[in-house]
């Protein structure tokens, strides 16, 4: 799933997370990757200016006895991260999505989301029997971007690939998934009923959790969606979270999340915008994509592939910009060096949240203490 910011979604045109709602209306992916982080803007510690370890981001100024509030509870397993604070795209629909008028594909919508709300932690996850129809629509976008990924997927990407055996004729399950990346990097999936708020989903990947819708995208229009669902999660999420260096750093975001504070989780959310949802890397002179709002729309990464958008370093220590999710395709993409020196910069950054933990909540998330 993607942090909530507000969310579209094409199975040629995908993007939308973590950013408190993640997506774009033109681009599926864009801006299913900005629901998840539609909640989210600036604020990132500051870069070290030696060549000693970044500082410790400052602790936010204590508010006047008055003001104080209950201090914010920690969770030390995925049991207390809440997946039901659902911040849209769920089964209730507004009026400019396409399946607004479709009382059946609501009514189907509803369904599935309420298996998801009743799904315990330590249960499989349901199985969900899709529709002739819903195969249709998941065998014609993952065929059309199988053939854009060899060409332009990042090669960590290209290498779990195979892992999934993902095939045209059948929707896959998400626990058969799960079981997948529980062999192989120790994530596993849990479903969920729509976005969820931008900490809760962050909070889920400090414990290797990675929160997925199961519905499927409306049928009279394939290759667009304005909300995560079962394709955006699947084919842009699930490759990436099989390889273990992006394993790791998807659990270092999620760890740092645990420490954040509310002006540091909005820097985060934008981090996880322009690398998990719409990272790219450059592999000697070409420009290859790992970010699954890029990965799951056949328009975006047509898009990043023909030069569409500028192309910037990332410097995780500056502020970043706003996220955008309405304005069709990405303007411009940041881009690591290469996935090693990247991994290292975004590690130090979170890094950076993480020594506020204590003990306790270290030893939750397996960090040393």
């Amino acid at each position: 799933m993607t942090p909530p910011a507000t969310f579209a979604v094409a199975a040629g045109t995908h993007s939308q997370l973590l950013a408190a709602g993640p997506r774009v209306a033109s681009s599926s992916n864009s801006r299913r990757a900005q629901l998840r982080v539609r909640a989210v803007a600036t604020g990132p510690a500051r870069r070290p200016v030696s060549s000693s370890p970044p500082p410790v981001a400052p602790a936010p100024a204590s508010p006047s006895p008055l003001q104080q509030a209950a201090p914010r509870r920690v969770p030390l397993g995925i049991q207390e991260v809440d997946n039901g604070a659902i911040l849209g795209f769920s089964a209730e629909l507004s009026e400019d999505h396409p399946g607004f008028h479709d009382a059946a594909y609501k009514q189907r919508r509803v369904n599935i989301c309420n298996l998801a709300r009743s799904h315990r932690i330590g249960e499989p996850i349901p199985h969900i029997s899709y529709t002739a129809e819903e195969v249709a629509v998941w065998g014609s976008a993952l065929t059309r971007l199988e053939h854009l990924f060899q060409q332009h997927a990042c090669k960590e990407f290209q290498r779990s690939w195979p892992l999934f055996d993902l095939r045209p004729d059948a929707v896959p399950q998400l626990e058969d998934l799960s079981q997948v990346l529980q062999g192989t990097t120790g994530f596993r999936i849990r479903p969920v009923a729509g976005l969820l708020h931008p900490r809760d989903f962050l909070n889920g990947l400090a414990f290797r959790t990675f929160h997925s819708t199961q519905y499927m995208r409306h049928s009279s229009k394939p290759d667009y969606t304005p909300e995560p669902d079962v394709i955006h999660e699947v084919i842009g999420h699930l490759p990436m979270l099989a390889d273990p260096s992006f394993a790791s750093l998807a659990h270092a975001i999620g760890v740092a999340s645990l420490a954040a504070d509310e002006e540091q989780l909005k820097h985060l959310v934008k981090l996880y915008w322009y690398t998990v949802e719409f990272g790219v890397v450059r592999e000697g002179s070409d420009v290859k994509a790992f970010g699954a709002g890029i990965l799951s729309s056949y328009g975006e990464l047509q898009h990043m592939a023909a030069g569409g958008a500028e192309v910037a370093p990332l410097d995780v220590w500056q502020p970043l910009p706003k996220i955008s999710y309405k304005d069709g395709y990405q303007k411009r993409y940041f881009a690591l060096e290469s996935f090693e020196a990247g991994a290292v910069e975004l590690q130090a950054y979170c890094a950076s949240l993480q020594a506020g933990l204590t003990d306790e909540v270290r030893a939750a998330v397996g960090l040393a203490s």
